[in-house]
């Protein structure tokens, strides 16, 4: 656990979806912590110790509460600091974007798990949960049609909720996603794959060693 004065502490798996948009939250509102890039397949004993269900991200704050879900970590990071406004959607509310990332979160992220991982899940098959992976970005699709961002005119929480895993869907296979018709989706995010806010959490690190101090994230400027 951090002790006083310390900050706090983040364990974090670069590539996971979730843990992306915890790093993306921490950084654009410059809550600095210590990020500790963990393995999965070799999960360090303080993170089991913060978290015993073992997933990433986990956030130990410097008063010891544990924030282990990723989106009550980009909450608690935004609440402190929102200088991109994205607790404060154009169009809607932040209860509407909460019930969009449900969506996300529940229905797409299931479909996307069957349609991306078929050993896993004996008895399912992929190409109908592709298709209802499809349904649920055809929706996207119609909402930017009329607006360059899920909730409006700026990017906002849904958008860097939701982004990191529809890009885990299009790498699935990439020329398949390039010849869906759903170029407004594919521009959405393009952008954000090429913006320089993605660029700045996803360094690569060395695994976090225990008894060793992690980095500070985000990196000072």
């Amino acid at each position: 656990m951090p002790g006083a004065g310390a900050l706090p502490v983040l364990y974090s798996f670069r590539r996971c979806p979730y843990a992306m948009r915890a790093r993306l939250a921490l950084a654009v509102s410059g809550q600095a912590c210590e990020l500790r890039e963990v393995v999965l397949r070799n999960k360090p004993a303080a993170l089991l110790q913060a978290s015993p269900k073992g997933t990433v991200p986990v956030l130990v704050l410097t008063d010891g509460q544990v924030l282990d879900q990723s989106l009550d970590i980009m909450c608690w990071a935004l609440a402190r600091s929102d200088p991109a406004a994205w607790l404060a959607p154009s169009h809607g509310t932040v209860n509407d974007m909460l019930a969009l990332i449900a969506e996300c979160d529940g229905p797409f992220k299931q479909a996307l798990d069957r349609t991306k991982y078929p050993s896993r899940y004996p008895g399912v098959d992929p190409a109908v949960s592709r298709a209802e992976a499809m349904q649920w970005l055809q929706r996207l699709e119609a909402r930017l049609q009329s607006q360059p961002f899920l909730v409006g005119d700026h990017t906002a929480l849904a958008d860097m909720a939701i982004a990191p895993f529809v890009r885990q869907f299009a790498a699935i296979d990439v020329d398949w996603w390039q010849a869906q018709p759903w170029p407004q989706v594919r521009q959405w995010l393009a952008q954000w794959q090429n913006g320089a806010l993605l660029a700045s959490v996803m360094e690569k690190l060395p695994p976090w060693v225990e008894g060793t101090a992690g980095v500070v994230f985000p990196h000072p400027s």
